[in-house]
C-alpha cells in the first residue's frame, strides 16, 4: 500500500469509528496530511501501524457528575478524560469546563496535546478532559460541590506518574484548588498530580502568563529571522482571557501595540494602544464586557461581532479566543491589509482554508501546537519543581519558557526544510512532534 493510500484508510476508520466529531476529524486530517513525505521516507512507520494507533486512544473514561445546587436540587453533568498517548511521558492535558464539551472536543485537544507536548522536549504524553458544567453564574460552594464530585471518580485515573491534569476554558485557580483538595483527601497522597496549583502548595511562578508569553517568545524568534523589530509592529490579539492579556503584556513589554482585543459579543479598537490595566480590571476584577472599556477610554470604538476583529489592519495577528473563529474570509482581509505573522495563541482557532490562505500567501503562519505550549511547558517545569520539592524564581522559569519557545521554533523550523517544505510551519510542527512519540512507540513494541 502506498504512502497516500495507507493515510487514507486510516482517516477513513477514523471517521467511521468516530462519527458526529468534526473537530477530532479536523485535527486528524491536518496531521495525516503533513505527513505523507515522513511515510514516503521512513516506511518502518506503515509497517509498524503507528498511524492506526496514534489517532485511537490509550484509554477514554466517560463518568457522571452528580452534585448539589444551591436550592439543594440535584444536577448531573457528564466528565471526560481521554488519556491518548502515553509514548514519551505520563499523559498531560488540561481540564476544560463548558457547555459545549463533548467527546468529540477533548478527543480533538488530546489529540492535539500529543505533538504540542511532544514540542516542547519534555517528558509528557497527549491527553485532555472536561465537562460540560459551566462554572458561569455558580457560586463558589456550588463550584466546590461539582469538583469534588468530579475528582472523586476522575482520582481513580490520574496520578503524579500517570496522568497530571492542568487547567484549561472554565478551570482556572479555584477550580483546581478543589480538585487538588479532593485528590489529597481520597488518596491521602500530596504529590504533582495537577499542574496550575496555587504557589502556596506547589505551583510555578510564570504558569498565568506562560501561554501568553510563550506565543510572543515563539513570534519573536521569527521577527529576529526578518529582522523585523517590535516597535515598528501593530498587533491585534483576539479574545481578553488569560492568553490574550498576556500575550498583549509581553507584546508591549517588548515595545509593540496591541490596538484591538476582544469578548464573545464583540471587539474594541484603541488606534493609541490597548490599555491592559483597563482589561484586566474589566476581565480579572469585574468580570464585565470588554465593551465597558470605552467608558474608560473615548477615543477607542466598540464594534458589535467578534469576528470583525480581523478587518483591523495589522502586522501581526494572534488569534488567542476559540477554535475555528478565524476563516479563510478573514484571513484574506489581513493577507490584504498587509499582516506577516499570524500565530495561535487558542487551539485552532484558524480553518483549514485560512491556513491555507497564509501559507500560500507567504503570511508566516505559527500553528497552536506550536505557538500556544507555552502553557504546557511551564506545566511541565511545575512537575519538575515538584518531583524536586522546589520553587523557582520568576526569572528562571520565565527563561526556561522562552528556551523550550525558541527549541520549538528551531525543531518546526529544521523539519519544515528537511522535508522539501521550508516556511510551512504546520507541516514542520506535526513532522516534528510526530517522529519522536513514533520512534518512542515503535522502540516500546506494540502496545
Amino acid at each position: 500500500m502506498s504512502a497516500k493510500s495507507h493515510i487514507e484508510a486510516v482517516y477513513d476508520q477514523l471517521v467511521r469509528r468516530n462519527p458526529g466529531e468534526p473537530e477530532f476529524h479536523q485535527a486528524a486530517r491536518e496531521v495525516l496530511d503533513s505527513l505523507l513525505p515522513v511515510l514516503e521516507r521512513n516506511p518502518e512507520i506503515i509497517d509498524s501501524a503507528i498511524l492506526p494507533r496514534i489517532v485511537e486512544p490509550e484509554r477514554v473514561v466517560m463518568f457522571r457528575v452528580p452534585w448539589i445546587d444551591d436550592r439543594a436540587k440535584v444536577q448531573v453533568n457528564r466528565g471526560f478524560r481521554v488519556q491518548f498517548n502515553s509514548a514519551i511521558g505520563p499523559y498531560k492535558g488540561g481540564i476544560r469546563f463548558h457547555p459545549s464539551v463533548y467527546l468529540g472536543i477533548i478527543k480533538f485537544l488530546g489529540f492535539e496535546q500529543i505533538f504540542k507536548n511532544s514540542l516542547t522536549g519534555l517528558m509528557m504524553g497527549g491527553g485532555k478532559g472536561g465537562s460540560d458544567f459551566d462554572p458561569k453564574g455558580k457560586s463558589d460552594m456550588e463550584v466546590m460541590r461539582f469538583c469534588q464530585s468530579f475528582m472523586t471518580e476522575l482520582c481513580k485515573h490520574i496520578g503524579a506518574d500517570t496522568d497530571v491534569p492542568a487547567g484549561d476554558i472554565g478551570v482556572g485557580g479555584r477550580e483546581i484548588g478543589y480538585m487538588f483538595g479532593q485528590y489529597k483527601r481520597i488518596r491521602n497522597c500530596f504529590e504533582g498530580v495537577l499542574t496550575g496549583k496555587g504557589l502556596e502548595w506547589g505551583g510555578s511562578l510564570v504558569r498565568t502568563e506562560a501561554t501568553g508569553y510563550g506565543l510572543v517568545y515563539i513570534v519573536d524568534e521569527v521577527m529576529r529571522d526578518m529582522n523585523k523589530n517590535w516597535e515598528d509592529m501593530t498587533c491585534t490579539v483576539s479574545g481578553s482571557g488569560n492568553v490574550a492579556i498576556y500575550a498583549t503584556q509581553k507584546i508591549q513589554q517588548l515595545g509593540g501595540k496591541v490596538v484591538a482585543m476582544s469578548d464573545s459579543n464583540g471587539y474594541i479598537y484603541d488606534a493609541d494602544g490597548i490599555n491592559l490595566q483597563t482589561v484586566k480590571r474589566l476581565k480579572e476584577v469585574e468580570r464585565r464586557r470588554i465593551k465597558d472599556y470605552c467608558d474608560f477610554h473615548k477615543k477607542a470604538t466598540y464594534t458589535e461581532g467578534c469576528n470583525g476583529i480581523w478587518n483591523v489592519k495589522c502586522d501581526i495577528a494572534l488569534p488567542c479566543a476559540t477554535q475555528n473563529e478565524l476563516d479563510e474570509q478573514a484571513a484574506k482581509t489581513l493577507i490584504k491589509n498587509g499582516c506577516i505573522i499570524t500565530g495561535e495563541g487558542a487551539n485552532m482557532p484558524t480553518t483549514p482554508e485560512a491556513a491555507q490562505a497564509f501559507l500560500t500567501n507567504k503570511v508566516v503562519f505559527l500553528p497552536g501546537k506550536a505557538a500556544n505550549a507555552g502553557g504546557v511547558a511551564v506545566s511541565g517545569l511545575e512537575m519538575a519543581q515538584n518531583s524536586q520539592r522546589q520553587s523557582w524564581t520568576f526569572e528562571k522559569a520565565d527563561a526556561e519558557l522562552r528556551n523550550i519557545m525558541r527549541n520549538i521554533y528551531k525543531s518546526i523550523n529544521s523539519a519544515a526544510e528537511a522535508y522539501g517544505m521550508p516556511g510551512n510551519y504546520i507541516a514542520g510542527a506535526n513532522i516534528a512532534g510526530f517522529m519522536k512519540v513514533a520512534k518512542s512507540m515503535m522502540a516500546q513494541g506494540v502496545v
